[in-house]
């Protein structure tokens, strides 16, 4: 355990994701999410009408 604690002091970076790194994650999958919803309204609304081209 002890070696553990000095390399966790030597090398201080882990790796661990940053809090700035999951908002922006988070932010870029609910835009994609709402973005792939919109889409899926209009075409839902518009199905009848594009059907008769």
């Amino acid at each position: 355990m002890q070696d553990g604690l000095q390399e966790a002091a030597r090398q201080p970076d882990r790796g661990d994701i940053s809090t700035t790194t999951v908002i922006i994650w988070v932010a870029a999958v609910t835009g994609a999410v709402l973005i792939a919803g919109t889409i899926a309204v209009v075409i839902a609304k518009y199905n009848g009408k594009l059907a008769g081209l």
